[in-house]
């Protein structure tokens, strides 16, 4: 599988929910355990396979500049962004007729996609899911961010504007054409600052997560510290995502 598995990072996201982090930096580039959503999302999917695509709209220039020699192809979506759907339609020609393993840069989570891939039949769409009640799409079941598709599903979207769920996962049903992959470990969807914060205070058990070149002078609780932010003496910090000195996002 892996020789024949084309890998695809969707990072093109406008970010709307984690603003006003987003102004600072791309959502993909925001950092979990000081590394940014992107490159862990690459980390994942080139366990499975190394040809990787990623897709970039928003923020693409600083995405480009992070990418450079990464040897990664660069979908670059213009005029506008595609979806997660479209997104695969624009890259069809490169996928090439190959199945694609399709990742959200936002999704935190520890599961081993080399081992989701590994025993896949091909034929149905996979997506790892967790047991979550109140959003769920499929019973309990909620998506977790990294989906197998087989080419021939690939083949038939187009490159415009659309999203996976409605263009195809829809039209399957759970064990038939659809493939639900329990996955029981941590995932947050670092889309929302509650996610983003939740993934960072788990990938360091519960302490705070500050930037090497952060300057903590006061106290720092269940928070995040970006790189180059000032938390001054005097100041307490607590479930608070400190980004610089003009933007501090507060998690209640």
């Amino acid at each position: 599988m892996a020789d024949s598995l084309a890998a695809v990072v969707l990072a093109a996201g406008a970010g709307t929910r984690l603003r006003p982090l987003t102004h600072l930096r791309p959502k993909a580039l925001c950092p979990v355990a000081n590394v940014p959503l992107l490159d862990l999302a690459l980390a994942h999917v080139r366990a499975a396979t190394a040809d990787v695509a990623v897709n970039v709209h928003h923020g693409r220039d600083a995405l480009v500049r992070h990418l450079d020699g990464t040897n990664v192809h660069l979908s670059i979506e213009e005029p506008v962004a595609l979806g997660t759907a479209g997104a695969l339609g624009h890259l069809r020609d490169w996928i090439g007729g190959r199945p694609a393993l399709v990742a959200n840069a936002d999704a935190w989570h520890r599961a081993d996609l080399a081992r989701f891939a590994a025993d896949w039949d091909g034929e149905r769409i996979r997506l790892l899911t967790v047991v979550d009640a109140l959003r769920a799409t499929w019973g309990d079941r909620r998506y977790a961010g990294a989906a197998l598709m087989p080419w021939t599903e690939v083949r038939g979207l187009a490159a415009e504007p659309s999203g996976l769920y409605e263009a195809s996962w829809r039209r399957h049903d759970p064990g038939a054409g659809l493939e639900l992959v329990l996955h029981t470990g941590p995932f947050f969807d670092c889309g929302a600052p509650a996610g983003y914060l939740a993934a960072n205070l788990a990938s360091s058990d519960g302490r705070a997560v500050v930037a090497p070149d952060a300057r903590v002078e006061g106290e720092v609780e269940e928070s995040v510290v970006w790189p180059g932010a000032l938390v001054d003496r005097g100041e307490r910090l607590r479930r608070a995502i400190r980004a610089d000195d003009r933007v501090t996002v507060l998690v209640r």
